[in-house]
């Protein structure tokens, strides 16, 4: 009876040990409360497939569809002081800093890459409302700059997928310096004659959306974002009336001028690279200086010449040798 109990027993129970299942297996869409399973989800590049609902979506992931092949380097940030202010709410920052790291396998809210988009090099910035609600302080600050920074040194159009709730109010005023910091960043590309491509993602929103995010040359968002500075809520209690429908909406915004063209996350990669095809187009071909020579040679003709074609452009009917009167003898 032993082999009962040492190899029987053992493996009914495994049989009725209940399993840890992941609790991410399926994911509620917001908008229609469908169930949608995660690997159908990622496949789909996070947009639900019957509601077309586009939800939140990791840095990696987003850079992972968007670089040709899904191939692309990171871009080495600076190291910042960690917790200058020693700031404690409920939880201590550096243990919220810690669970955001652990979470999002990320350093901080902002990551910055180089690749290919349609053959085409590019610097790509992509805030990641997982980490802290996207928040930008320091960190988040010299990631955008470094991002800039390379663009301008390398050449290429610079884009930046803006998905944040504001300031971090953890850093204080160290976090709202990164606001004008960033909006001299944004001057550097000016000044390099390189394009700036912002695309707004749910949500955009606080210290973020009245700094550099909108001061892009060309404003495109996902269907759906929230896009604004103080929240829809914020806002109907503080002027206690209410507001238009798809108020602060990505529509909305297209609607009054806002933003230049709403489109589908499927679709933002060749739009982006049709859009920096143009806009890095700096060259016109222009005829060698044999080749301006030659046709003006062709072109010089002599002054009676010119005017016979003038009569004959005009209907007046050239004379015959027959018809010219002879010359006296």
């Amino acid at each position: 009876m032993n082999w009962i109990n040492s190899v029987v027993r053992p493996k009914i129970r495994s049989f009725l040990v209940k399993r840890d299942t992941p609790e991410n297996l399926w994911i509620k869409c917001p908008e229609t409360g469908e169930m949608v399973f995660h690997r159908d989800l990622e496949a789909n590049q996070w947009v639900v497939p019957s509601s077309g609902h586009h939800m939140r979506i990791p840095a990696k992931k987003r850079l992972e569809f968007f670089f040709d092949g899904g191939k692309y380097d990171v871009v080495e940030t600076p190291q910042v002081a960690v917790d200058p202010l020693k700031f404690r709410d409920e939880k201590r920052y550096v243990d919220r800093l810690k669970d955001a790291r652990a979470k999002t396998e990320m350093d901080d809210a902002v990551l910055v890459a180089t690749g290919k988009l349609r053959a085409q090099p590019i610097t790509v910035a992509v805030q990641d409302f997982s980490f802290m609600g996207g928040s930008l302080g320091m960190a988040a600050g010299e990631a955008i700059l470094k991002g800039i920074e390379t663009a301008v040194e390398n050449k290429t159009p610079f884009v930046l997928f803006a998905a944040s709730g504001g300031a971090r109010m953890q850093e204080g005023i160290l976090s709202l310096m990164q606001m004008p910091r960033t909006t001299v960043g944004v001057q550097m590309l000016r000044e390099a004659g390189l394009p700036f491509i912002v695309v707004f993602t749910n949500p955009t929103t606080g210290g973020v959306t009245a700094s550099y995010a909108m001061l892009g040359d060309i404003h495109i968002s996902e269907p759906g974002a929230l896009i604004g500075f103080a929240g829809p809520r914020v806002i109907e209690q503080t002027i206690r009336e209410k507001l238009p429908e798809r108020f602060q909406t990505a529509e909305y915004l297209l609607e009054h001028g806002m933003v230049d063209m709403v489109v589908h996350r499927h679709e933002l990669g060749e739009t982006i690279a049709r859009l920096c095809s143009v806009l890095m187009k700096r060259e016109v071909e222009v005829p060698s200086l044999d080749e301006v020579s030659v046709q003006a040679t062709l072109e010089i003709e002599e002054p009676g010449e010119r005017a016979g074609e003038t009569a004959e452009a005009v209907g007046e009917p050239e004379k015959s040798d027959q018809q010219q009167p002879k010359a006296a003898e």
